[in-house]
């Protein structure tokens, strides 16, 4: 296995909406450069990248796929990411681990939501950018338009690099060739826009082109890089996967171009926690002590975990000993692979830049950062901010006895997706929590297909919260005498509302010892037990800060659970005074549907006490849609956006923020609580 130094790799993510042509593009590219003999079918499940079974039955990538190929002495390291909106936290956990993210836009279908997201995305996360329009040869498609469009979108930094001929039976090269045909606009001129926006960043470059009015190709190499690290150029090639038009081509950018790990902008470190972690730098070098980052766990059914990571800085090879995060216990690497697809590959060495994978090493996650250094501190990637999952579903087995095989699933395929999340809420459900419908069916599928759980499924309670809207005073004496050494404490508190989503804030201000320092996290406990049920609704409640200030013990009598019972009913005494009130999760929806369904879905926003704030033109006659609605009120909004638009609709929510319900709602609430509460002590 040939080792390629970092400066001979390249690392690019293709990202950009569902049925753009990603996984397609990757077969040509593979094909292109010899790994394959020809492209597989993603309508026919042969391709390498999409080789999961459901990926197959959906017909859509569902997960991050990892591929490498070598062309003219370059190993160009690809990751095929899904693109539809339930998927998208698979393609976001790629972003970290390359130096480029190739924006993938389908010439029929133009500028997307997910296109849009993952420019901005990527943008926030210093990768340079590239956008390739793929099926050009498609029937009815307006390539001018669409540049436009993309210009006007993502600014006019997005210059063409080539431009289609004959067609779209091929492309041009607009950035090493100054003259030719394309079916549409100018070649001389892209290539006069493209050398004009290159010498902008280096101003020695731009006076000897001012002078001169000629650059060679290779004194542009550098200012081309610099351009693309600081988003000066966003380069748009145009490519059809389908009949090979510009897939050499494209190639030949990544080679030429594209940055290589020593190049690109340096990976966003943090060293230590909190306020006081410090931004580092790794350094791409391979003599260094490692530093890689887990983008990606797996869970195979024959090979078991698989953890799949971006070295950045150091050597892995066979039998180096790595350490997990801040952990103390390390592991040996006895196996370092690279991945094409399904297939694992040993490998010798992998350096910085390459992409690689580990199996059976239990304690691995994702987010991780490996290292080797027995004394290093706590080093960790800047925050990625995945969707918040707010699709739920309730579980229960079907089977009695089967929880135990549930809860295996649930912690593996937790293990896997960082936007898949579990609970145990306080009404006593399981509730899974996704990004929306398909990725919640996929989930199901996973848990039937690979892991033999079956589960019912039904509407979960709503996560309202509860909190409390003045200050207040509680007080409790707890005192108990049953013969012997007996209970006694005694707590004075006061309460005070936080600003929407601060949390719980326990604060002691006890002073002269009248609760002993070491009864106070007993308070703190009885307090904290509230939290889990407010009065109003039986919700949990938050944004609440709580000051313990005074108190009484005995020195024989007084006890942990004495102050535990202390604390849980002065917190509640001061509740009952403080105005609580039932809060509800405000969540921001995107909806992508035809331009004449707007009023429709406009109206539908506004009888669920929504509010549509704005419009975003996509493919022609297409529009995004954005507003805001309260959660419980698009429990059947997916039916109905279907309906109006005859399938054509699609839709994705994020938390956004929690508002107090209406009067009524809340009144709604209190008197369902009231009832189960009288049930259950019945």
């Amino acid at each position: 296995m040939p080792k390629f130094a970092p400066e001979a790799l390249r690392t690019v993510a293709l990202v950009g909406h569902g049925a753009s042509g990603k996984t397609t593009l990757a077969e040509a590219l593979l094909a292109k450069a010899g790994v394959i003999q020809t492209p597989g079918s993603v309508e026919k499940g042969t391709t390498v990248c999409d080789f999961d079974a459901l990926e197959k039955t959906y017909q859509h990538s569902l997960n991050a796929s990892m591929v490498h190929l070598d062309h003219r002495d370059t190993r160009i390291h690809l990751i095929d990411t899904p693109g539809l909106p339930d998927f998208i936290g698979r393609a976001l956990g790629a972003l970290p681990a390359v130096e480029t993210a190739a924006v993938v836009v389908s010439a029929q279908n133009g500028i997307e939501m997910i296109t849009t997201r993952m420019m901005q995305w990527a943008k926030k996360r210093d990768l340079c950018r590239m956008i390739i329009i793929n099926k050009i040869d498609a029937e009815n498609i307006d390539l001018p338009g669409l540049l436009k469009a993309i210009q006007e979108s993502f600014g006019a930094e997005c210059l063409p690099i080539n431009l289609p001929a004959d067609d779209g039976k091929k492309v041009v090269d607009c950035f090493f060739n100054p003259a030719g045909d394309a079916d549409f606009s100018s070649v001389a001129d892209a290539h006069q826009a493209l050398i004009d926006q290159v010498v902008e960043v280096d101003e020695k470059l731009m006076e000897k082109y001012l002078e001169q009015g000629d650059i060679s190709p290779e004194e542009l190499h550098a200012p081309f890089e610099q351009a693309l690290r600081e988003g000066h150029l966003i380069p748009v090639c145009f490519t059809s996967a389908r009949n090979g038009a510009g897939v050499a081509e494209l190639l030949e950018i990544m080679v030429k171009l594209l940055p290589n790990p020593t190049e690109g902008n340096p990976p966003q470190f943090l060293k230590g926690e909190g306020a006081a972690a410090q931004p580092i730098h790794a350094e791409r070098d391979a003599k260094k002590h490692v530093l890689a980052h887990v983008f990606k766990v797996n869970i195979d059914p024959f090979i078991g975990k698989v953890g799949v990571f971006r070295v950045h800085q150091g050597t892995i090879t066979r039998d180096t000993q790595l350490f997990i995060g801040d952990g103390r216990k390390p592991f040996k690497v006895s196996h370092p692979y690279l991945l094409r697809g399904k297939d694992f590959i040993e490998t010798d060495a992998l350096l910085p830049g390459d992409i690689g994978a580990v199996s059976k090493v239990d304690d691995i996650h994702f987010d991780a950062v490996l290292h080797d250094s027995h004394d290093e501190d706590h080093i960790h990637l800047a925050p990625l901010g995945f969707p918040v999952p707010m699709h739920r579903l309730a579980i229960e087995p079907k089977k009695r006895g089967d929880e135990q095989r549930i809860s295996e699933a649930l912690h593996k395929l937790t293990t896997e997706d960082p936007t898949f999340k579990v609970e145990h809420t306080a009404a006593n459900e399981t509730v899974i929590s996704g990004l929306g419908e398909l990725h919640m069916r996929y989930i199901l599928d996973r848990m039937q297909g690979q892991y033999h759980a079956e589960v019912n499924t039904k509407p979960p309670r709503i996560p309202y919260r509860e909190t409390i809207t003045a200050k207040a005073e509680g007080h409790h004496h707890h005192k108990k005498q049953t013969g012997g050494a007996g209970q006694f404490g005694e707590v004075f508190l006061r309460i005070e509302p936080l600003t929407r989503g601060s949390g719980f804030e326990f604060v002691d201000e006890v002073k002269g010892g009248t609760i002993p320092g070491q009864y106070i996290p007993a308070v703190e406990k009885g307090v904290r037990q509230v939290l889990d049920a407010g009065p109003v609704a039986g919700y949990p409640l938050q944004d609440v800060r709580v000051i313990v200030y005074d108190g009484k013990h005995h020195p024989v009598d007084s006890k942990e659970v004495a102050f535990i019972s202390a604390g849980k009913r002065a917190f509640m005494d001061a509740i009952s005074k403080a105005r609580p009130i039932v809060l509800e999760p405000i969540v921001n929806v995107e909806i992508a549907a035809p331009e004449a369904k707007m009023g429709d879905i406009a109206g539908d926003i506004s009888s669920r006490r929504g509010q549509v704030s704005g419009t975003d033109s996509l493919a022609a006659g297409t529009l995004a849609i954005k507003g805001h609605a309260p959660l419980a009120e698009l429990t059947d909004f997916q039916t109905r956006l279907k309906s109006v638009t005859a399938g054509q609709g699609s839709f994705s929510i994020e938390l956004s923020h929690y508002e107090p319900v209406p009067p009524t709602v809340q009144k709604q609430l209190a008197e369902l609580h009231a009832k189960t509460a009288h049930a259950e002590e019945e």
